[in-house]
C-alpha cells in the first residue's frame, strides 16, 4: 500500500497469497490501529495509509492540567472531520484537531470549555434561544419564538458537531447522517411539542436541488404524528438560493417571491423547522404567510442550527 498508494482487497489477496477472509481480517486489525484507513463504499473501497498526525499516543492521554469537567466536556461536545473524511470525537479529535494547527491542546481546552459556556447561557430546556436575532434584525416579527438545536460555529473553534454534521450531510447527501441529526432533533420537538400545544408542523422546503433532500428524509424520519402545512418553493428563471445572498433585504425579498403557503387548514400554533438559520428571513416571511393566509395563529420557529451574530451568512448549507 505504501509503494502502490492505495490497494483493494482483490489486490491484496493477489499479492500476499492468501485468502480473502483472512486478508479481511489483517485489514480489521490495521483498521482499528488506524494505521490505515477505507476510503470508497463498497464494491470499490480503498484501503490507504493514515496520514500521520505527528500525535503520539502519550498526547492522546489527557494530562493533568487538563481538568475532568473539561475533558467530559469535550468527550461530549467535540467533533473534528478530517481532510479525508474520518470522525474523531471527543478528546481524539480535539487532540488531532490542535496538532494540526500547532495548538496546545491542554491550554486550547480551557478556551474551548470557557467559549462553550458562554454560548450556553443562552440554552433553556435544552434549546437555545435565538428570538433576539430576529428582533435586532427586522422591523416586524412573525415568529412568536425562535429556538435552536445548536450554533452552527463559533470563533476560533469552527463548526459545532452539529453544525459539522449537518454541513456534511448535506454536501455528501448521507442518508444515514441525516437520520442521526433526525434522532438527535427528536426529543427537542417532542418537547416543544408538549410545552407550545403544537398541533402542525412545517418544513421549510429546499432552495437547492439535489438527489437527496435533507428536509425530506429529515420529515419522513421525524415520525411525530401531526399534520404537516404545505409549504412550496416556486422556481421561474434562474434559480436562487438563500444562500448565496449576502444583503438581509435580498434574502427577504427572495423568501417572499418564492416560497408559497398553500395549506388551507386552520391550527392554532404550528412549528416552522428549517436546517440552518443564518438571517431569519425565510423563518420570518413563511411564517408572515402562514398568519395571514390564516393557516395558523401562533408559529415557533426551530433551526437546526443557527448563527450566534445577529445577521450572518451560512453559506455553507
Amino acid at each position: 500500500i505504501r509503494e502502490k498508494d492505495h490497494a483493494t482487497v482483490k489486490e491484496l489477496v493477489e499479492f500476499l497469497g492468501i485468502s480473502p477472509s483472512l486478508t479481511h481480517r489483517y485489514l480489521k486489525i490495521l483498521l482499528e490501529e488506524k494505521t490505515l484507513h477505507k476510503v470508497g463504499s463498497a464494491p470499490r473501497v480503498f484501503y490507504v495509509l493514515t496520514p500521520s498526525t505527528n500525535t503520539s499516543p502519550s498526547v492522546l492521554v489527557p494530562t493533568e492540567s487538563v481538568l475532568q469537567y473539561d475533558k467530559e466536556t469535550i468527550d461530549t461536545h467535540f467533533l473534528h472531520i478530517t481532510p479525508q473524511g474520518e470522525r474523531l470525537a471527543g478528546w481524539v479529535g480535539f487532540v488531532v484537531w490542535c496538532a494540526s494547527r500547532q495548538y496546545d491542546s491542554a491550554k486550547k481546552a480551557k478556551e474551548y470549555v470557557d467559549t462553550f459556556q458562554k454560548y450556553e447561557k443562552f440554552r433553556k430546556n435544552g434549546l437555545l434561544d435565538g428570538t433576539s436575532k430576529l428582533t435586532g434584525s427586522f422591523k416586524q416579527i412573525f415568529v412568536d419564538q425562535l429556538y435552536y438545536i445548536d450554533f452552527y460555529a463559533w470563533e476560533v473553534f469552527g463548526k459545532t458537531k452539529l453544525g459539522q454534521l449537518l454541513l456534511y450531510a448535506k454536501q455528501s447527501q448521507d442518508v444515514g447522517m441525516i437520520r442521526e441529526i433526525t434522532d438527535i432533533a427528536r426529543p427537542h420537538i417532542a418537547h416543544l411539542v408538549q410545552t407550545h400545544h403544537l398541533d402542525a408542523l412545517g418544513y421549510i422546503p429546499p432552495t437547492v436541488k439535489r438527489e437527496v433532500q435533507f428536509m425530506q428524509v429529515f420529515k419522513q424520519n421525524m415520525r411525530i404524528e401531526l399534520p404537516s402545512i404545505a409549504i412550496e418553493k416556486a422556481v421561474s428563471g434562474v434559480r436562487v438560493p438563500q444562500k448565496t445572498l449576502t444583503k438581509l433585504e435580498d434574502r427577504v425579498e427572495n423568501a417572499r417571491e418564492t416560497f408559497f403557503v398553500t395549506d388551507r387548514r386552520a391550527f392554532a400554533t404550528v412549528l416552522l423547522i428549517d436546517d440552518a438559520v443564518g438571517s431569519g428571513a425565510t423563518l420570518n416571511e413563511v411564517a408572515r404567510k402562514i398568519k395571514k393566509q390564516g393557516v395558523a395563529e401562533r408559529v415557533i420557529g426551530l433551526a437546526i442550527t443557527g448563527s450566534a451574530k445577529g445577521f450572518d451568512v451560512i453559506s455553507e448549507v
